[in-house]
Parts: structure tokens; sequence; C-alpha cells
């Protein structure tokens, strides 16, 4: 007894020193397959680069199915990983926004989250063999100082299966609060162009795309039609349908060559209104083909059909004297739905886009990595402009022989050193002379064939634009908007938050009809066999025992 008070004396010491020790140093271990606790090395950076207090109220908890009880954690669990970086800069709390007196307030609450810019999704489950529904709000507010940034934590693509579109919520938990916090800390602005000067489309068709990239760049309209692009960081061209000339087209081509990078959004065939019968498309030449050929992308004057589309809305009769609206899928919309391996379209909802062009990709551009990022279903069809098209299509049912025309290129990435299109073709006595150059720094262009995805549609009664991607028919919000911010995300940053975005966490789900069959077997399983573990370790310390003692008597 006297030799093992000492022991247990010297055992608490060593403990306590062990603590004190451990509260200086901060060592965590992933051992997850697929480093679901791990976060990018841009997100530290981030962090531990914060010089302000920045706070995180989570609108998701409460009583859920486990779908989002597992969203509720893996949220929980990157914000106590963030925490850990921050030091000491960032603090979180989740809060049940359905917890109120009275329904009234409750409504307020609502209306105030709304408001904020958090988007309610209703959730619906059976409880004692009755249907319930249940409002709840999927997302967080980030704050800093007195500025707030909303957060959408149910992502992910639409049409996948809810389990899916969770797992892929999970997955974007990270690149969603840290995009949010990094609009919060004041930072070296991006300088992004916009040019507009060619197009027809309305300013107001633009307005949500401009309005959301100015909280993150600064954002210059055709920069007052400069000599050259140099100074800025990235450069749009924005649905032109009229052509460029040769000066322009050279400025493009040496921005790129120069290591710019550039997004155009592009028709193959321009498409006017020519009654209500129908509409026109013809040939829409920017005089950009061979600069585009240059790059080792062809954009093919037609248009795409492709039977998953979205619909409008067709007067199928009258009813008395009043007209009957009838949403009818319409083939020349094609909702994009099938992406390349990138960060840019990884679990994005898919694209909304209206006549659509298509995309190859020719040889001859040596040292340009092309990777698809959007592509349509493999039942398509092509008509090449000029082309009548006649609303009447849509009350007709498809043959589903007719479009077996494959999956067709819609968007493309290319990176690498560029080659520039006038390439022996600037004399010595051009003044353009002393700055041309023929090759240089590496830069990236991407390349989408509809101008459509970046234009906005507005509800003239309320005189406000509706989202990019904005789908009057259906009211749902396609991932346009998500498609072209990742993309100047990972144009201007390649190595930064946008590597979050290749996060891969697998779904492990459970055999449902085996879990029915045997689910008293493994209960019971999980009850006992701790309970025999140590029984059978009780027995043995005591054999052990016995043994040792009765050795010594």
């Amino acid at each position: 007894m006297k030799s093992f008070l000492p022991r247990l004396l010297l055992l608490l010491v060593a403990l306590i020193a062990i603590n004190w020790l451990a509260s200086f140093v901060s060592l965590r271990w992933d051992l997850t397959e697929d480093k679901r606790y791990t976060v990018s090395d841009a997100t530290k950076r981030l962090l531990e680069g914060l010089d302000k207090d920045v706070n995180v109220t989570v609108y998701l908890a409460g009583d859920f199915p486990p779908g989002f009880e597992r969203l509720e954690t893996a949220t929980r669990e990157t914000l106590e990983e963030f925490k850990t970086y921050a030091d000491g800069h960032l603090t979180y709390r989740f809060i049940d926004p359905s917890v109120a007196s009275t329904e009234e307030k409750r409504g307020q609450q609502y209306q105030q989250l709304v408001e904020a810019g958090l988007t309610p999704t209703n959730l619906f489950d059976n409880e004692g063999g009755k249907r319930t529904e249940k409002l709840v709000f999927p997302g967080a507010i980030v704050e800093a100082d007195t500025l707030a940034v909303p957060v959408q934590l149910l992502k992910g693509n639409k049409s996948a299966s809810s389990e899916e579109q969770l797992n892929q919520s999970y997955e974007g938990v990270e690149f969603q609060i840290a995009s949010a916090i990094r609009q919060l800390i004041p930072t070296e602005r991006r300088r992004v162009g916009l040019v507009v000067s060619h197009t027809s489309a309305s300013p107001a068709g633009f307005s949500d795309l401009i309005a959301t990239m100015q909280q993150k760049y600064d954002v210059f309209l055709d920069v007052n039609n400069p000599a050259s692009y140099d100074g800025l960081d990235a450069l749009l061209v924005l649905k032109p349908d009229q052509r460029f000339s040769d000066e322009e087209k050279y400025m493009f081509d040496q921005y790129v060559v120069n290591g710019g990078k550039a997004l155009f959004f592009v028709d193959g065939a321009k498409v006017d209104s020519i009654s209500l019968e129908g509409t026109f498309a013809q040939p829409l030449d920017l005089n950009l083909g061979d600069l585009f050929f240059k790059w080792g992308v062809r954009l093919n004057a037609n248009l795409v059909k492709d039977m998953n589309s979205a619909a409008i809305l067709l007067n199928v009769g009258n009813l008395g004297d009043q007209p009957q609206l009838k949403p009818l899928p319409w083939r020349f919309f094609p909702l994009l739905n099938n992406f390349g391996n990138s960060p840019i379209t990884r679990n994005i909802d898919a694209i909304y886009t209206r006549y659509l062009s298509s995309l190859d990709t020719v040889g001859g551009a040596a040292g340009i990595r092309r990777t698809p990022l959007l592509m349509t279903s493999p039942y398509t069809k092509t008509l090449n402009a000029p082309v009548l098209v006649a609303y009447n299509e849509a009350r007709q049912q498809p043959e589903a022989n007719e479009y077996q025309g494959g999956a067709k290129l819609a968007a493309v990435l290319l990176e690498g050193s560029f080659v520039s299109l006038f390439q022996n073709r600037i004399l010595p006595e051009d003044p353009r002379r002393a700055t041309f150059k023929e090759s240089g720094t590496a830069g990236k262009v991407m390349l989408c064939a509809d101008g459509d995805v970046v234009i906005n549609d507005f509800d003239f009664r309320r005189n406000t634009p509706f989202p990019l991607g904005f789908d009057r028919v259906t009211n749902n919000v396609f991932g346009n908007k998500d498609f072209v911010l990742h993309a100047l995300d990972y144009m201007l940053d390649p190595d930064g938050l946008i590597t979050a975005r290749t996060k891969q966490i697998s779904i492990r789900p459970l055999d449902k009809i085996r879990l029915q069959d045997e689910r008293t077997q493994w209960q019971l399983f999980n009850l006992l066999l701790p309970l025999g573990l140590i029984g059978l370790f009780g027995a043995t310390r005591y054999g052990l025992r016995r043994h040792k003692f009765a050795r010594q008597g």
C-alpha cells in the first residue's frame, strides 16, 4: 500500500504535466480515407491571416432526418477545424430558427432570414404514420465588423438524388464558408473587364452578374475602349452579336499571349424573332473564328436540340376568350448536366442555355491543355444555320431515333502558352512591332458556346432582375452564376480556395433490404458484443490473478 501511493501520485503529476503541455501544442491527425476533416492549404492561409474577428451563425439546428443531421455535423466539424487555424479570431454558434414563443415571432424570424439572403427549404417526414412538413434554413450568416455575407449550405445538383445532393453539400461546406470569409477580409481586389460594346442585349440582362462580381472584384465596362487590356486580371466577352474589327481581335490575341485570362460567352448563330410562330437563326460571324481556331477550338454555326431541355409556355388553345398557356419541352433550350472533371463544374447544378451552339476541338494548338467543362446529353440533334425554328415543334412528340447525335461540347477550358494568330504577319514598320509578342507567359481561355448563359431575366412588374439562371417557367434557379464565378476563381487563383471544391467524400449507404430483414439481429449483436467482450476480459483477468495467487500460495 505504501509503494502504491507514490506511484499513484507520480501518475497524477505526469497526467497534469502532459495536459499542460498539450494546451500549448495542437496536434491533429485525419485518419479518414477521404480526408474529410482536412482543410485545403489555401483555407489555412486565409484563416491564419485573419486580423479581425469573424462570427458564423448557422441556422441548421434542430430535429432533422439523418441526411440533414450529417450536413449539420459536417458544418460543425468544419467550423471547429477553422477555429483551430484562426487563432481566436473565429467564433460560431448554431441556432434553430423555428424556436419561438409565438407563431407570429417565428414568422418574423423567418422573414428576417429571407431578407438576409438565406433560402428556406421544406422538409417532409413521416411521424407516427402522419406526414409532417417543416421549414428549415440550411444556411449561415458570416459577419465581420458591420458586414455580413449569407451562405447557402444546401448546394449541389438538383437532378441528383436527395442523398447525393446532401453529400455534395457536405463536400462544399469548406468552400462556401471560406469564400464568405474572404469577401469580408480586405485584400487586393482583382480588376475584371467586361466587353459589352458589341452586344445588343439590354444592360439590365447583365445586372445580376455585375452586382455579384462587384462584391469580390473591381469591374470595368469596356475600359473606355483602350489600346490594350494591360492591367486587367481577367476579361469577359459577354454575348457579342456584332463583328469585331481586326484591331480588336489583335487586342484579344495579345492579351492572351501575354498571360491574360479571358472568358468568351459567344453564340454560333444569331436568333431573331420574326413572328409569333417561330424564330429564324442565321450564322453569326464575329470575326473571331480564326482566333479560336488558332487556340484549338472551332465554334460551329448551328443550333443544338437536346432531349434534356427546359420548357417554354405555349398557347395550346383558348378556353372561352382566355388563352391556355402550358409549359412544353423546348429542345432548343438544353439543360447542361454533363460536366468535365474540373473544380469549376464539380457539384454544380445544371446550366440553363438558350439556342446553344456546339464546339469542336481541332489540332494544331501545341502546348495547350484542353479541359471539357460543359457537355449536352447524348440525345441531341444539330441544325446548321440558317434555319427556321417553328414554335409548333414543342407540340410534337420527338422521334428518339432522330436524337442520336451524341454529347456535344458546349464549354471548354484552354490552358498553356498561346502562340499569336499574328505570328509572321506584323511588318517591321508596323508601330505595333515594338510591343508585339509571338508567344509568352502561360494564359487561360474559356469558351462557352452560348451567350445567354450570362444573361439574367428581368421582372418588369417589380423593376428588378431575376437571379442569373432563373427559369420563370419552373421558378428554378440553375447553376449559371456558380459556373461563371467558379471559372473566374479558377482563372485568377487556381491554387486558392477553389481547390477546396476538389474534396470528394464517398457515400457508403447501408443495404436497405438487409437492414429491414436483419435489423433485430444486428441490434442484438451491437448490444451483446460489448457486454460479452467486457465479460471475457473480466473472466480472463480473474483467471490470471487466481492462477498467480494459487502459485504463490
